[in-house]
């Protein structure tokens, strides 16, 4: 026997249960070598800086 619910939820009251469900925004910081915005606790990927060594090197440093 499945279960099912006994009534039917109105589009109202679906709408209020999944205005609680958002997507939230990242939050980012400043980039101390560079000054971009990068997410926390990851390497810049403008420099390649992280914690103010590099970590990964760029097209741009590359390049030169």
């Amino acid at each position: 026997m499945p279960h099912e619910p006994k009534k039917r939820h109105s589009r109202e009251r679906k709408g209020e249960r999944r205005a609680a469900i958002k997507l939230a925004v990242k939050k980012s910081i400043k980039c101390p070598n560079c000054g971009a915005a990068t997410l926390p606790h990851m390497v810049c990927k403008s420099c390649g800086f992280y914690k103010g060594q590099e970590a990964v090197k760029t097209k741009k440093q590359a390049a030169k």
